[in-house]
């Protein structure tokens, strides 16, 4: 409906919650890029993921479901995780 075809997300391969976060929204995991900068004097190894077009349709329905009212109890706090 955009017309995007990919949408990425990189991280600091450290960064474990980015990660999982990563994963937990639909991400998939595609490499990491060694050395790809430096960062506080170190080589930073970046973790890439990605969505791409045609996996985004059965996203979006999940998404949709998850953001439901009826999946926030009334104090807004989600009942089920995505």
């Amino acid at each position: 409906e955009w017309g995007y075809r990919r949408y990425e997300w990189k991280c600091d391969n450290y960064n474990e919650p980015s990660k999982r976060a990563a994963k937990r929204l639909g991400f998939t995991f595609e490499g990491i890029f060694r050395q790809a900068t430096i960062y506080k004097n170190r080589n930073r190894d970046t973790a890439w993921f990605s969505i791409i077009d045609k996996e985004w349709p059965t996203l979006k329905k999940k998404f949709e479901k998850w953001l439901l009212p009826s999946n926030f109890d009334p104090n807004g706090v989600q009942i089920n995780k995505l």
